[in-house]
Order: C-alpha cells, then structure tokens, then sequence
C-alpha cells in the first residue's frame, strides 16, 4: 500500500509541479502584457512632462508601476507608484537599478532584483519623436503570490488525497482481505483439532459469503472448504477401516478360537482315554479308548480343515490386497459357469439350478480358477441364504466390452440394514454367531477381491423374491478384427 500511495504522490506533485510551470508562463506572458499597456500610456505623457513622478501622476497606473526616463530639462529621473500616489526615486535608487539592468542579459524583458523595490520585470521603450529611451516595469509579487497560492493548493490538495486515498485504500484492502482473514481463522481452527486418534469429524468450514469463486481470494476460500470436505471424508475412511480392521480382528480371533478350543479339547479327551486304558488293561477298557480316540482324532482333522480353510482364505485376502496372487491368462467365462453350476447341483439337490449361456463363447482375460472361485462364492451364498426349492439361475452374456455374470435366486432376498455391508469382511446376514452353515463371512470379500483384482465390478440388487448378484469384467473383443 505504501508503494502505491507513493507512486500516486509522485504523479499528483509532478501533476502540481506542470500545472505550476504552466500557470507561471501564463502569468508572465500577461504581466508583458501589462507593462506593454502601462509604457503605451506613458508614451504621449512622456512628451509633455519632464520628470517621471508628474508622468506617473498625471494618471492611473497600477500600484507598483516603474518608471525609469531621461528628460533633456532635468535628466534621468525615476518614480514608483504607491498606496498614496507616485514618488519619485533617489538618485541612490536609480543608480542601483542602472546596476541591475547592466547585469541583465536580456535588455528587451528583465526580470531583476531591485534595491528597495523587490523582483520586478521591466521593459525599454522609446520616446516618441526622439531617440531617448524610458524604462517601464512592473512588480513580480503579483505572479509570485499567484504560484504561491497555486503550489499552496496543490499541496494541499495533493496531501488532502493522498490522506484520503490512504484511507480508502486501507478500507479496500480491509474488506478484500476479509476472506483471506476467514480463511486463516478456519484453518487455524483446524490445525488445532486432534486428527490422530478417535471419530474424527472436521465442521469448520469458510463462511459461504467469504466465499467467491470469481476473485482470486474467493477462490482460496473454495479450495480450502474443498479440501476440508475431502479431508474430513478421508478422516471418516479412515475410522470406518480402523472399525473394519478391529472388527475383523475380532471376528478372526473368534473364528480361530473356536476350532483351537474343540483341537485341545478333544486332545484332552483322547490323552485321559489312553491314561484310563494304560492303568486299566481290560480289553473292554483298551477299545474305548480306542474308540473314544478315534472319533476325537476325527473332530480334530474336522477343525483343523476348517482352520486351515479360514487362514488360506485371509492368505488370499491378504495376497489379493497386495495385487499378487493372480496367474493370467484365456478364460472362457462360459465354461467356467457351466462347471460351476455341475459343482454346486450335488451340493444343493434340494434347490433348482438353471443356466442361461450364449452360441458363442464369452471370454477375457484372467485367472480362471480365482474367476471359478467367484462363481462358487457366489453359487453358495446364493444356496446357503435361500430356503429348500428356490431357484438358482446363473446367466452370462457379451455387453459390450464387458463380460457379465450374473446370479440370481427367488428368496426371500437381503435384509437392508446389512446390504451396504455384504462385500466386507466376515460380513454375514445374520449378525448372530450362530453357524448353521459353517461360514466365515469371507466369500463376499474374498469374491470382490477378485473380481477387483480383475479391474471388474460387483454389485447387487436384492427384494423379497428377487435377489442378483452381477459381476462386470472387461471382455476380449467379439470381433479380433
């Protein structure tokens, strides 16, 4: 701001100074003027009186008016007009102003200092009918006093405006800079929350009406609001997955615990069996043991497959997660349904399963025993969630650049409360831990993985009696050519 007030400073005194070089042009010009009609009144009085006084008296004439002339009766005289009248000068004061003149380089129009008498601009006439010369001048103070007053305003004027303009600036700046003071108060509320721990949510925002996206600090505003909103959805993320992972922390404690619990239990049980049959050697004794052994032995391989299966599926999570795990290659999405509805008949004979496949092949590229996985997920969530004799319908189809796969069942679909989290990790329709089925909650997750690994989608639309599941994944052209 200071820059520039100087800078208008400058031009408003440049301004001044120009307008004062030109005014003061103008009034010597028509000073010259004034002295040329005073000396063409003294002219035909010069004639008839022999001293300047009774020339300069003999008339009106400006108060100031000099007279300098050399009359043949009484010499060289000189005279000033005054408050009362003309008098005459001493011979002191015409002999000073003879030296002033001299040291004038301009003989025609001086401007000289004269003794007693201030800056005058004088002027040499010639005597009508003789070759006498007579002096005429004028006072400068009136021209003077003029400037003056003119650099006075101007100064005036100049500060006046610049106090002003000062002050109107620092008012522009102050309301221009009013959204910039929003933007700092809100991010300097911001920097004070606490984002590294807990439900973070971030309401400070800048004020709509700081708000402009038509001026470069209106603009700040929206960027900051724009990064607080995709801040604060990240924050929101961020929890979502920390509930996420301590949730299905959780649930794979759970899920480990239990087959860990029946594996000690049932080695407890065969160990006290065989410590029984050792101090007791009566067959009846020995094949108890034997059998009690047996069967817990069994129980034991039974938890242990499932143990197993639930470490490999989060293996496979893990591994899919990291964008390993996956071989590629030709894969006819045909063919894979196919054998996936084969597989799953003998699994569910009480359900009816229909397929609905193209003439031609609809293949892609990817890992077919993952896809094939996809299917099987899919086909048994679809036969363990729907009642004895729903029907199952797997249907594939070319659309477009896309291959689709979908399945579809007449249950009694999804309840809506978990169907936002049906791809999540141990995410199961029925929140209770009961384990009819025997299931991790794993399939959906593990059949999502997959299919985004495959940069594909999977969706799903769900009421009573009408529930699809639908796998998008990008095809290989029909068409090569």
């Amino acid at each position: 701001m200071t820059a520039v007030i100087g800078m208008v400073a400058f031009i408003l005194v440049m301004i001044g100074i120009s307008t004062s070089a030109i005014l003061s042009g103008v009034l010597y010009v028509n000073l010259g003027a004034q002295v040329d009609e005073a000396a063409a009144s003294i002219q035909p009085r010069a004639a008839f009186q022999s001293s300047a006084e009774e020339v300069l008296a003999s008339g009106f004439f400006d108060p100031g008016t000099l007279l300098v002339m050399n009359s043949r009766g009484t010499g060289i005289t000189g005279a000033v007009v005054g408050d009362e009248g003309a008098r005459a000068l001493s011979t002191d004061d015409l002999s000073r102003i003879a030296d002033s003149l001299q040291a004038a380089a301009d003989s025609n129009a001086q401007t000289v200092e004269l003794p007693n008498l201030g800056e005058y601009l004088v002027r040499t006439f010639q005597s009508p009918g003789s070759d006498s010369l007579f002096l005429v001048g004028l006072p400068l103070s009136s021209v003077t006093s003029t400037i003056g007053a003119i650099l006075t305003t101007v100064a005036l004027v100049t500060t006046g405006g610049l106090l002003l303009l000062g002050a109107i600036i620092a008012i522009v700046i102050r309301l221009g800079l009013r959204p910039l003071r929003s933007v700092a108060e809100t991010a300097t509320r911001v920097a004070s929350l606490r984002m590294d721990q807990g439900d973070v949510s971030i309401t400070e925002r800048v004020p709509a009406d700081q708000v402009d996206d038509h001026t470069e600090i209106g603009q700040v505003g929206l960027a900051l609001n724009t990064l607080l909103d995709r801040v604060d959805a990240s924050l929101s993320a961020r929890q979502r997955n920390e509930e996420l992972m301590r949730r299905f922390v959780a649930d794979a404690s759970h899920e480990l615990r239990t087959p860990l619990a029946s594996i000690r239990g049932f080695s407890e049980l065969s160990l006290r069996a065989m410590r029984q049959a050792q101090d007791d050697e009566s067959r009846q004794r020995t094949a108890l043991a034997v059998e009690t052994t047996e069967q817990s032995l069994e129980r034991i391989q039974a938890q242990s497959l499932r143990m197993t299966t639930l470490v490999e599926d989060l293996l496979l999570l893990a591994r899919l997660d990291e964008g390993q795990e996956l071989v590629y290659g030709s894969v006819d999405l045909t063919q894979l349904a196919v054998e996936a509805v084969g597989d799953a008949r003998p699994a569910g004979p009480d359900h009816s399963w229909s397929i609905e496949v193209p003439d031609e092949p609809v293949e892609l590229a990817g890992d077919a025993s993952r896809l094939h996985q996809v299917i099987a997920n899919l086909l048994a969530n679809a036969r363990t969630h729907t009642p004895a004799g729903s029907t199952v319908t797997v249907s594939v189809a070319h659309e477009g650049t896309e291959a689709v796969l979908r399945v579809h069942d007449d249950g009694p679909g999804i309840d809506p409360s978990v169907a936002s989290q049906l791809f999540e990790r141990f995410a199961r329709a029925d929140r209770s831990r009961d384990r009819k089925t025997g299931g991790t909650g794993l399939g959906l997750s593990i059949a999502r993985a997959i299919v985004d690994a495959h940069n594909g989608t999977i969706t799903v639309r769900s009421a009573p009696g009408d529930t699809t599941f639908e796998v998008r994944l990008p095809a290989k052209p029909a068409d090569p050519a």
